[in-house]
């Protein structure tokens, strides 16, 4: 386990800083060591609930915050939409025991850029620390499916808000768009388009800006909703 997770000592900058948000101190201190068994991982804080994520996340600054759903008092929806409204906000990634659509599609909106279940292997659960941390997404297969299924079935409303707002990306973004509505990694979209790593991490951010979405999976079912992606 992290000394540094409740003391405030001094931790490597360099490395992904994480803060653990569940009422239960078990899962914290399990969390922690899995977490820690990582070199590039390094646990700065705990928290119980959901003001305390916020407070410590101001204090603390963590780069990846994961985020337990049902806790007492502030919840982790709510937790993870003053998360995301901060100066300098911390990617999210909501790990529950409680596989529920509403869940799902709450903290996506709330901006979360991960939902895995609390039964998730511990390894998937490092790597989605890293991937959310790289400026990407990580969901658990069946919520993914359970989007893909959801969005299917979108509103005229909601599909002419997605098309008009990606009538304003240029070719190259919507190339970039539809492999990332597919789920494809910086790398990947690089290496398909012919571009440079950091190029795609340009094209990523004006595309974030144009669709008035707080993260790449926000982006993709914006989408999806406008028929695009899903191969």
């Amino acid at each position: 386990m992290s000394g540094a997770s409740d003391t405030g000592g001094a931790v490597d900058r360099d490395s992904v800083r994480v803060l653990i948000v569940d009422d239960d101190h078990l899962v914290r201190l399990a969390l922690a060591d899995i977490l820690d068994g990582d070199s590039d991982l390094t646990v700065v804080d705990q928290a119980g609930d959901g003001e305390q994520a916020v407070e410590r996340a101001r204090a603390r600054r963590p780069d990846v915050v994961l985020m337990d759903i049902r806790m007492p008092g502030v919840d982790g929806i709510t937790a993870t939409r003053r998360l995301r409204a901060l100066p300098e906000p911390p990617q999210v990634v909501v790990l529950t025991t409680f596989d529920l659509d509403q869940y799902v599609y709450d903290a996506l909106a709330a901006g979360a850029a991960g939902f895995l279940l609390k039964d998730t292997d511990p390894g998937e659960i490092v790597r989605a620390v890293r991937i959310v941390a790289d400026g990407q997404a990580m969901l658990h297969p069946s919520a993914a499916r359970r989007l893909i299924d959801h969005y299917h079935h979108t509103t005229r409303h909601t599909t002419h808000q997605a098309r008009t707002r990606i009538d304003q990306l240029t070719p190259r973004e919507k190339d970039v768009l539809a492999l990332l509505a597919d789920g494809a990694s910086n790398a990947e979209i690089a290496t398909q388009l012919g571009m440079r790593e950091s190029t795609v991490k340009a094209h990523v951010s004006r595309i974030l800006a144009a669709l008035e979405v707080g993260n790449r999976v926000q982006a993709a079912l914006c989408a999806r909703g406008a028929g695009i992606g899903g191969s």
